[in-house]
């Protein structure tokens, strides 16, 4: 059996962009990226604070410390420069590959700075 699991994700990221006119997408900043552990051209999950809206597609990067965050094609009608986003990546995993799992969390400021880098280690929890 394979679950699919958080393996990355961006947490709290403003947009900066949106393209209708774009076949469609989000562009990142690379460095961000590399920090949540999104390959280009894997498919991540975003998900709007302000109005609850979701669209998966696939990441492509801009240029590392551009802080760009931009909706390309039609999710741009959805996100709007200055929405706050949360940008997940997910796998699937066997309950072997589960253990060694260490999920990343990038936290980022208003500026798309990185602020810290989590890593988590899957574990139950207490009772």
């Amino acid at each position: 059996m394979q679950r699919l699991m958080c393996k990355g994700k961006i947490h709290r990221a403003t947009v900066t962009e949106a393209e209708l006119d774009y076949v469609g997408s989000i562009t990142i900043d690379y460095k961000l990226m590399k920090e949540a552990d999104i390959k280009p051209y894997e498919m991540v999950q975003i998900a709007n604070i302000k109005n609850a809206a979701r669209w998966k597609t696939y990441a492509i990067p801009a240029p590392e410390g551009s802080k760009r965050i931009c909706l390309n094609g039609p999710p741009a009608n959805l996100f709007s420069p200055d929405d706050i986003v949360i940008i997940l990546s997910m796998g699937h995993f066997t309950d072997d590959e589960i253990e060694y799992l260490k999920p990343k969390v990038v936290f980022v400021d208003e500026k798309n700075e990185i602020t810290s880098v989590e890593e988590h280690d899957l574990h139950w929890p207490d009772k």
